[in-house]
Formats: C-alpha cells, structure tokens, sequence
C-alpha cells in the first residue's frame, strides 16, 4: 500500500476542508486504497470484503442495526444508509449539518443524529428512513446514545459540555445536565447509568440517566485524552481508547482504574464483544487492536490487525462478530498558506469505501 500522511489536532473529529471551517478539531489524512487482504492474525480477523461507497463529504461515527443488516453512516450533511450483504446504498438521512453521531433505538424504531454545525438532533423512521422531526440541543452535539432503561436519548454537546436528553416516546428535549468540559464518546449500561469521555480532562462521567444527574468525575491517570467509549455490560467493564496509545479499562461502579493495555495510535472508537470477549479499537494509524477480556480484572492484549491508515472510527455486529470501518484515498496535501497553515487534502473522487473484518 502507498504511505499515508496523517495528523491529529485536539478537539473533537471532523474530516477535510469541507467542514475545516466548522470543525474544532479531528483527524485528517491522506489514507491508501487497500489492495490486498491482510494475513490473519491470532485473534483470526482479517480483511474480508472492501465495499466501494464513494460520494463526497466527511465522516465520522458508524452505526449498525444487526436485525437489517444495515450500516449508518455519517457523511458530513447527511447520513448513508449501506446493506452489507448486498452492498447497496439503501437509503440517506438528508439534511444532517456537521453529522457526528447516530443512535439506534430499535424498540420505539427511531433513530437519531447528532447535527454539529446546526445544533439540532433529527429524528427518523427506522424502517423508512424517512426524518419524522426534530430536537434543538445545544452547542456541537457529537456522541449520541440510547438508553434502554429510560427509553431516552442523551446527546453529549462537545461545545458546550452538556447532555441534552430526549424523550423517545414524544421526540421532545426534556432536560439538559451540566457536564462540563469536551464531551465525546458515550456508553449506557441498560440499568440506568449513561457514561461519557470528558477528553479535555482525561476523565470518565457517570450519569444516572433516570434523575438526569451526574454521579460522578473519575480521573483516567494515564490514560490522555480519551475518545471511544465501549462497555462490558456484565462484567460491569468499561473501554476508553486513550489518544496517548493505550486502552483504559474502568470499573462501571467504582471507577476504579484496572488496566491500560497498549494500542495503535489515532484512536477513535471501541468496542466489546460478549460473544468472544474481544474489546476492540480502530486506530488511524492502520490498525484494529484486539484486547482480551481474560477475566474482569485480567486483559491480554492479543494482537493489531492491520487495516488501513484513516480507518479510526468502526461498527461492530455482536451476531456475526464482523467489524466494519470506513476510510478513503487522499491526494497530496495543499501548500500552507498564512490563512490556513495545515491545509486538508482532498479525497479522491470514489474512494470512500467501508472495510469488513471478520474472523
């Protein structure tokens, strides 16, 4: 593969000159086209199938609804809507300013996104896809979560260091919580408790998602600017991905820091299995690092596999075990100029495609 070009910049992740203006910060690269199908590895993942998705705009946070077989995408103003299996776009969510995160909640069959650029969560049909209306949060929604205890939606404002809370039963705003700080990736336990990465603080948030309160601050020492958030619902265990090349394992309870098993650089999402007992996360750098959960205080760190430079944000099916990522092709950075020092390369026109791992 060609060598890529990358760099990181504080904040929260946005991609190319596109949304350049709007973003406070991300990762931008200038990422190969995978050619080959890496060699598995112990953990047996390896590159199954690229899917060509081409268009235009940035991207961000995936989602994957396992009953359909279908992979959401955040597109910079809309979301794409992918069938893995016959891999065909089956549909966009249109109308998404600066889309950072999609959430799904299969029981009242809705979904929603977090707008950045417009402050806005859109509420949309699962089945149809069709928007069926809207909900004003507050500055740059990014991580957006559903939780089933309460049947809420709780959308982290990376600018404003707050969760505004959405009733999913009337699609109405029905609290706000002060947080405080640079809000990313969240996770919910399904008993009542909504957790969220403070990246600015390096610290870890526990909401009780029924009072709409914060329980809690737990400093993550070492672990630096924390990104994805993944949690072992069971053993009570959670995955931060750290932007300092290590994975924090934290008590759901206490807080209590376990272990910081190493991964790849450019962290952005995690993810658990239960099924295999596998925490996952996509690195920028190229690579997937698998972490095994040996017990819920022991974690071997089993292997990175390589995918492709860019890859950093990922979807996991807890049915079939595959990941998915997303990466693209850049051309050669622009000249700095005094208005814009650190200039994005543009993505190569057809280049956007969604890599499928699997063991």
């Amino acid at each position: 593969m060609a060598r890529e070009c990358w760099f990181r910049f504080v904040g929260s992740w946005l991609f190319f000159a596109a949304l350049a203006t709007a973003a406070v910060g991300g990762w931008a690269f200038c990422a190969p086209q995978v050619t080959a199908t890496p060699p598995a590895g112990p953990s047996g993942y390896h590159l199954i199938k690229t899917i060509k998705v081409g268009g235009e705009g940035s991207w961000d946070y995936l989602a994957f609804d396992s009953p359909t077989r279908r992979l959401f995408i955040s597109r910079g103003t809309k979301v794409m809507v992918l069938d893995v299996d016959t891999e065909a776009i089956v549909g966009e969510i249109p109308d998404t300013p600066g889309v950072h995160g999609i959430a799904l909640a299969s029981e009242p069959g809705r979904g929603y996104t977090s707008n950045g650029m417009a402050g806005t969560i859109s509420i949309f049909d699962l089945k149809t896809l069709q928007v069926i209306g809207h909900a004003q949060a507050e500055m740059n929604p990014d991580s957006i979560i559903y939780d089933p205890a309460t049947k809420r939606v709780f959308a982290m404002n990376g600018r404003s260091g707050t969760a505004t809370v959405v009733d999913t039963l009337t699609g109405t705003v029905i609290g706000t919580i002060e947080i405080g700080g640079k809000l990313e990736f969240a996770a919910a336990d399904g008993k009542g408790h909504v957790y969220v990465n403070v990246e600015n603080k390096s610290e870890e948030v526990e909401i009780d998602s029924k009072d709409m309160t914060v329980k809690a601050h737990w400093p993550l020492d070492p672990c630096k600017q924390p990104s994805g958030l993944a949690i072992d619902v069971q053993h009570r265990r959670l995955f931060a991905g750290c932007g300092n090349r290590m994975m924090a394992v934290i008590d759901a309870d206490s807080g209590r820091l376990i272990a910081t098993p190493p991964i790849g650089a450019g962290v952005d999402a995690d993810a658990f299995d239960p099924g295999t007992g596998y925490a996952f996360a996509s690195c920028g750098s190229g690579v997937l690092s698998v972490v095994h959960e040996d017990s819920p205080d022991q974690f071997t760190v089993v292997e990175d596999v390589p995918t492709a430079q860019g890859a950093r944000t990922m979807a996991l099916d807890p049915k079939t075990h595959q990941v998915f990522l997303v990466t693209g092709q850049f051309g050669p950075r622009p000249a700095a100029t005094p208005e814009n020092p650190r200039p994005f390369p543009a993505l190569v026109p057809g280049s956007f495609a969604v890599l499928e791992f699997g063991d």
